[in-house]
C-alpha cells in the first residue's frame, strides 16, 4: 500500500473521527437539530466545488435526477445516525455502523458486479459477529446511561448505516464514471435544498430555541467542517479501493473514538465494546489480506487521478481562453468591417 494511499485513508480515519465526536458533543449543548448540522456540509460542498465546476464550463455527464435521489438518500441517513445520538451511546453508534459493510457488499455485487471469494465474506462475518454483540450488550445491559431509549438508538444506526451503504455504493459508481468535482458539487447543492426543505417542516421551533453561544456554535461548526474534509476525501479512496474497504477502514476511527470517549468524556465503556471491536479489527485484517497487492496495483489511480484533475483544469484553461480569443476576434473583425475601404476611420 502506498504511503499516498495510506494517507488518505488514515485522513478518512482522523476526520470520521472528528466528526463521530462532535456529533454527541452538539447533543451534550442540547442542539436537537440533526438535519441543520448536516446543512453547512453541503453549503460549503455546493460553493467550493459548484464555484469550480463553473470555472470549468463543462456540461453534466450524468442526469440531474440521479444526484437529486443521491442527495435524498445521504440527507436522510446524516439525519437518522445524528439522531441516533439522543438515544442511545457514542459507542454504540461507532460499532453499530458497520452494518453498513455487508450491505455494501449485497449492493456491490448486485450493481456493480464486485466479485468477493470466501475470506472476505469470512471477514465482514467476523465484523458482523461485533455488531451482534453491541445490540446485546445494550438490550441486556443494567447501565442505562448508554441512552434513554438504546434499542431504539441502535435500530436507528442499522438503518441508517443501510443508507449510507446506498449513498457510497451510488458515490462509487458515479465517481468511476464520471468527474469527482461534479459528484460533490451537485450532491451539495440537491444536498442543501433538501436539508433546507426538511429543516422549514422539522426543525424551527428547536432552532429557535438554540442559544447560539460559543458552546453552542463551536461544535456546531467543528461538525461541519468534519464532515467537508470527510466527504471531500472519500471520493478519492472510492475510486482506489472501491465502497467496501472504505468502510471496512473507517471502523479503526472507532478506535481513537473509544479512547477519547474515556479519556474527555470520562465515560465507563462496557467491556463487551472491547470485544466487539476485537471482532471488528480481526474481520478488516481478514478481509484487506489478500487485498494488499492490489492496493499497490491500485496505488497509481490516485496519481492517474490527480493528474487527470490538472488535465482538466488546464484544458478548461485553454478552452476559456479559446473563446476569449476567439470573442475577440470577432469583436476585430466587426471593428475592420466599420473601416472604409482606403482603411482610414468613417467621419459623420
Amino acid at each position: 500500500m502506498s504511503p499516498q494511499f495510506r494517507g488518505r485513508v488514515h485522513s478518512c480515519e482522523l476526520v470520521i473521527t472528528k466528526t463521530k465526536m462532535q456529533a454527541p458533543k452538539s447533543q451534550h449543548t442540547s442542539i436537537n437539530a440533526p438535519t441543520s448540522q448536516s446543512l453547512l456540509n453541503y453549503i460549503l460542498l455546493a460553493l467550493v466545488y459548484g464555484g469550480i465546476l463553473l470555472y470549468r464550463r463543462q456540461p453534466l455527464t450524468t442526469k440531474w435526477y440521479y444526484y437529486l435521489i443521491l442527495g435524498i438518500i445521504d440527507v436522510e441517513a446524516n439525519y437518522i445516525v445524528v439522531k441516533s445520538y439522543q438515544y442511545t451511546s457514542l459507542t454504540s453508534v461507532m460499532l453499530l455502523d458497520c452494518w453498513s459493510i455487508p450491505c455494501v457488499i449485497v449492493l456491490t455485487w448486485i450493481f456493480l458486479k464486485t466479485k468477493y471469494g470466501f475470506r472476505k465474506f469470512f471477514g465482514v462475518g467476523v465484523c458482523v459477529a461485533g455488531l451482534i454483540l453491541v445490540v446485546f450488550s445494550d438490550v441486556h445491559a443494567s447501565d442505562r446511561a448508554k441512552g434513554p431509549k438504546p434499542l431504539k438508538g441502535d435500530l436507528l444506526v442499522i438503518v441508517g448505516s443501510m443508507l449510507y451503504a446506498c449513498s457510497n455504493v451510488t458515490e462509487e459508481y458515479l465517481v468511476k464514471k464520471n468527474n469527482r468535482i461534479e459528484l460533490m458539487a451537485m450532491l451539495g447543492i440537491f444536498g442543501a435544498v433538501i436539508s433546507g426543505i426538511q429543516i422549514s417542516i422539522l426543525e424551527r421551533e428547536e432552532l429557535h430555541s438554540i442559544k447560539w453561544n460559543a458552546g453552542a456554535v463551536f461544535p456546531f461548526i467543528g461538525f461541519a467542517l468534519a464532515m467537508f474534509l470527510f466527504y471531500s476525501t472519500v471520493p478519492t479512496v472510492l475510486k482506489i479501493c472501491g465502497a467496501t474497504m472504505l468502510n471496512l477502514s473507517l471502523l479503526t476511527s472507532d478506535m481513537w473514538a473509544v479512547l477519547i470517549r474515556i479519556f474527555a468524556y470520562h465515560e465507563k465503556v462496557d467491556w463487551m465494546y472491547f470485544v466487539a471491536f476485537a471482532c471488528a479489527a480481526g474481520g478488516l485484517l481478514v478481509y484487506s489480506y489478500r487485498s494488499s497487492k492490489e492496493a499497490d496495483d491500485t496505488a497509481q489511480v490516485t496519481g492517474a487521478s490527480d493528474e487527470q484533475s490538472r488535465v482538466g483544469d488546464e484544458e478548461s484553461g485553454i478552452q476559456n481562453q479559446v473563446r476569449s480569443s476567439f470573442a475577440g476576434g470577432n469583436d476585430n473583425q466587426a471593428s475592420y468591417k466599420e473601416l472604409p475601404s482606403n482603411g482610414s476611420p468613417s467621419k459623420n
